[in-house]
């Protein structure tokens, strides 16, 4: 490299460079991450900013070394033995169990159980047959990652959101086939989750004649890898129905009409990632509240209705994931601690394997010499989502916005671990807003801006 060897790439794909909406930044090469939702690798390509290099030779300067060495240290050992599973099977170890569960999103989230197929495409089945190697992002010591070799090289692995919605969602359980489809969206740069939901619902739209074979190219049956895989290169590269598909489901349901929009699993116009609000209640208003459309990230709730407890943070047991009551406090509580989480670039998964609310806090002190309460820090997320809010608001964003598809909301999914429950979600909203202080309409009231220090963007909100 004409960089130097110790360097970090943020880069763009052909799909980034066409400002395809699905496009996202990818991060170092099969050691691969990436920010791949919401379409800011179209950003980039509509800045004619193809990557960023990153070098440095110096230190990073703490403020207590040895004592935040002396933690971290401590803390490793407990991820290592609590992270054992992911080390081994990373997060697509988690199929089978989502699939039991009824959380798994099968057919266009219309089928409801895939017991017996869903097997030959999880973490354990790659373990046993592809899987070379794994990685982790920087120090970490369970290394989720995954590296995997289906001839030609290594190259990086699937996770289980990309499993899900490339695989179990479009009825692919051929593993080799997800993973080249998976290989394929890293080097165009679109991201996997709403790739693989876009395609989904192509693949539904031609099972009821909206979509037809000349449209598309070639026939979209279920259960397709060659269908999915083909899919993904013409999305990538903005090429034939690919240039309607890249736009999104919304605007490709808008597009085509005739019925189209019943298929379009989105909030906001961001699909849905791979986990279910008919099986985990919360992600009802966290889906619909999120501050960029469905993302299951932006609050983590349903990680505490699954198995998780979290008694620092007022949940010392695993929630009812099938209840409606209580769930909209839960979400606004859970999105402040993912704001805050955010804000300090830590990962997400280490919440459930033993690090909580007081190592954050002790960490911070070491790093900055800042000193922080576990009340001060919930109130530092609490601030920044409301200004991530405002921010929506002042764009025209409000409750109106604050929805689910259909699908979701009326159709039960028939069978399996969630076969007849359905969210409230009015329910969810009412509560919902209410603890934040927002007023019916879902925008920031006056007092909660003032009581969080947020006077200067009152003039954001409309009036």
């Amino acid at each position: 490299s004409i960089f130097g060897e110790k360097i970090g790439v943020s880069c763009i794909g052909p799909a980034g460079e066409k400002q395809i909406p699905l496009a996202g930044i990818f991060h170092d090469g099969t050691d691969a991450r990436a920010a791949g939702r919401g379409g800011a690798g179209a950003v980039m390509g509509s800045k004619n900013l193809k990557a960023i290099v990153a070098g440095g030779s110096s230190g990073t300067e703490v403020h207590d070394r040895e004592a935040l060495t002396a933690l971290i240290s401590e803390k490793n050992a407990i991820l290592k033995e609590k992270g054992a599973g992911m080390t081994l099977y990373g997060t697509a170890g988690g199929m089978g169990m989502a699939e039991e569960l009824g959380d798994l999103p099968i057919r266009n989230w219309k089928q409801g159980s895939w017991k017996e197929e869903v097997r030959e495409i999880t973490g354990q089945r790659m373990a046993e047959t592809i899987l070379t190697g794994n990685y982790g992002c920087v120090a970490c010591p369970v290394r989720c990652g995954r590296v995997v070799n289906i001839g030609g090289g290594n190259i990086g692995g699937p996770e289980y959101e990309t499993m899900a919605m490339l695989g179990s969602n479009c009825l692919v359980n051929d593993l080799e086939a997800i993973a080249r489809a998976n290989e394929q969206c890293n080097r165009l740069g679109i991201d996997t989750i709403s790739t693989g939901s876009v395609i989904a619902f192509a693949m539904e739209c031609y099972e009821h004649g909206i979509l037809t074979g000349e449209q598309a190219g070639m026939p979209l049956h279920w259960g397709s890898g060659e269908a999915v895989n083909y899919l993904v290169t013409k999305i990538g590269n903005g090429e034939g129905i690919g240039g309607l598909l890249g736009m999104g489901t919304r605007a490709a349901a808008q597009e085509l009409g005739r019925g189209a929009e019943r298929f379009a699993i989105h909030s906001k116009g961001l699909e849905f990632p791979a986990h279910d609000p008919r099986c985990f209640k919360s992600l009802a208003a966290g889906y619909a509240t999120s501050v960029r459309g469905a993302c299951h990230l932006n609050g983590y709730s349903y990680a505490w209705e699954r198995s998780a407890t979290f008694p620092e943070f007022g949940y010392p047991e695993k929630q009812d994931r099938t209840a409606d009551q209580g769930k909209g406090v839960m979400n606004a509580r859970f999105q402040n601690l993912s704001s805050l989480v955010d804000s300090l670039k830590i990962c997400k998964f280490i919440l459930l394997m033993g690090v909580n609310l007081s190592d954050i806090s002790r960490w911070l002190k070491c790093v900055t010499g800042w000193e922080y309460s576990i009340e001060e820090l919930e109130e530092t997320g609490e601030r920044i989502y409301n200004m991530k809010r405002i921010f929506n608001a002042a764009l025209g964003l409000d409750s109106r916005h604050d929805t689910l598809p259909q699908r979701i909301l009326e159709e039960p999914r028939g069978s399996g671990g969630s076969a007849d429950t359905l969210p409230d979600l009015n329910m969810q909203l009412d509560e919902y807003y209410s603890y934040r202080g927002w007023s019916n309409d879902g925008i920031p009231l006056k007092e909660k801006l003032e009581g969080l220090g947020l006077r200067e963007f009152m003039n954001w909100i409309p009036s």
